[in-house]
């Protein structure tokens, strides 16, 4: 296994990055200790049991994985498969920021990354390098978080915007807003009790879950699944991890047409997170959706 360094000129702006594969970097003990941190609050919360705990998860999911994660920092922010007005925009990147995941900046510009280097020597997060890598011993091991050459060629078009500068410093400050405001609305309906079990059901189980929900992604879609297209990586159409992620098993089909605001490509393949950008059309937030389907095979050619 290995990480990545960027090699570039400094005043020549329009040449190429190289990307030169390294050792492993020293073990991350941050990440390792948040990581660990969010498990062990996501154990403490089966613990403490609310009906009230689950509701509060599950909007949290919603907020933070789908609309977040998923239309935001994915389809909207790394794809471009869709516009919305910028207070719009920001208010989805902020719930992306709820995930945990890192800043916009550096979600799209490792997601970039992956794209243009998938399962090929440059890939962040190839099962090439490792099951385990993949899913997330790059997280601990690898040193993209401190490749800001790269981050910002992979990322310009957040790189010169104010707002992702500066979520990319305090993005760690919706959650603990968060988590404060569940605490105190959970105490105030039902004592301390209650608002520790909406904070841990909010806050820490929802992220922990998170984490491998998208690392599924990056992981298990490029090691088992079907293949609809002949793309020139391990990229697989895996049903549960779509059903888990809102639509984004369905990798294949996102590979083969990445700037697809619809990942499901037949009536089967539900894509929650698509029903999301159309439900912003609705109502006039969204535009611009670009959808990609397979074009049906012509009689007489293979």
């Amino acid at each position: 296994m290995s990480t990545l360094s960027a090699i570039s000129s400094p005043d020549a702006a329009s040449e190429p990055i190289e990307l030169v594969r390294q050792e492993p970097a020293e073990f991350n003990w941050v990440f390792f200790t948040v990581i660990v941190t969010f498990h062990l609050g996501a154990i403490a919360a089966l613990f403490t049991f609310h009906w009230s705990s689950i509701a509060v998860f599950l909007a949290m999911w919603l907020l933070s994985q789908n609309a977040g994660i998923a239309i935001s920092y994915h389809r909207q922010l790394t794809h471009r498969s869709f516009t919305t007005p910028k207070w719009v925009e920001y208010c989805l990147a902020i719930c992306g920021a709820l995930a945990l995941q890192g800043s916009p900046i550096y979600w799209v510009a490792v997601h970039r990354l992956h794209h243009q280097y998938t399962d090929k020597s440059g890939d962040p997060h190839s099962p090439r390098d490792g099951k385990w890598w993949s899913h997330m011993g790059w997280i601990m091991r690898g040193a993209l978080h401190n490749e800001t050459t790269v981050l910002a060629r992979y990322a310009p078009d957040l790189q010169r915007d104010g707002f992702y500068r500066w979520l990319s410093v305090w993005h760690w400050v919706p959650i603990t807003l968060t988590a404060i405001a569940l605490l105190a609305l959970g105490t105030a309906v039902g004592g301390w009790p209650l608002g520790i079990s909406w904070v841990l059901w909010g806050v820490f189980l929802r992220i922990a879950i998170g984490f491998h929900v998208t690392w599924l992604v990056n992981s298990v879609t490029h090691l088992w699944g079907a293949r609809r297209f002949n793309t020139h990586d391990d990229s697989t159409n895996n049903w549960w991890v779509a059903f888990l992620t809102g639509g984004e098993g369905w990798h294949n089909n996102h590979h083969a047409h990445p700037t697809s605001a619809t990942h499901g490509m037949a009536w089967w393949e539900l894509d929650f997170n698509y029903w999301g950008i159309r439900l912003l059309a609705l109502v006039g937030l969204a535009k611009n959706i670009k959808v990609m389907r397979p074009r049906p095979s012509r009689p007489g050619l293979q």
